[in-house]
C-alpha cells in the first residue's frame, strides 16, 4: 500500500535551519504533485509548499523566501529546506501526494522552534 514516510524533524532555536524529508512507496512516485502542510496546536492544517511533477513550485507567503522544495524521483522523495526559521513554525509537518482525486498523507514529522 501507499506510504509516506517524514522524517528530519527536531527542536531548533530561531534563525536556524531543518531539512525534511518525505519517502514515498508503493505508488508511482513521479506521476504525483508533492505537498508540504503544517498544523500548529489549536489551529487547522495549512498549506506550505507543492511541487509538481514536472518541478513546478509555489509557496504559502508565511514561507516564501525561507523554505525550499524539492523532489528526486529516482529515491521517491520530496524534501523541504527550511531556513530562517521562527517562532510560528512550530507545527506538525506533514508529506502529502496528490494525483487527480487521489491523495495520501503522512503520519507526521514534529518542528519546534524554540530558544
Amino acid at each position: 500500500q501507499v506510504q509516506l514516510v517524514e522524517s528530519g524533524g527536531g527542536l531548533v532555536q530561531p534563525g536556524g535551519s531543518l531539512r525534511l524529508s518525505c519517502a514515498a512507496s508503493g505508488m508511482i512516485f513521479s506521476i504525483y504533485a508533492m505537498g508540504w502542510y503544517r498544523q500548529a496546536p489549536g489551529k487547522e492544517r495549512e498549506f506550505i509548499a507543492r511541487i509538481t511533477r514536472s518541478g513546478s513550485t509555489n509557496y504559502a507567503d508565511p514561507v516564501k523566501g525561507r523554505f525550499t522544495i524539492s523532489r528526486d524521483n529516482a529515491k521517491n522523495t520530496v524534501n523541504l529546506q527550511m531556513n530562517s526559521l521562527k517562532f510560528e513554525d512550530t507545527a506538525v509537518y506533514y508529506c502529502n501526494a496528490i494525483y487527480g482525486r487521489v491523495d495520501y498523507w503522512g503520519q507526521g514529522t514534529q518542528v519546534t522552534v524554540s530558544s
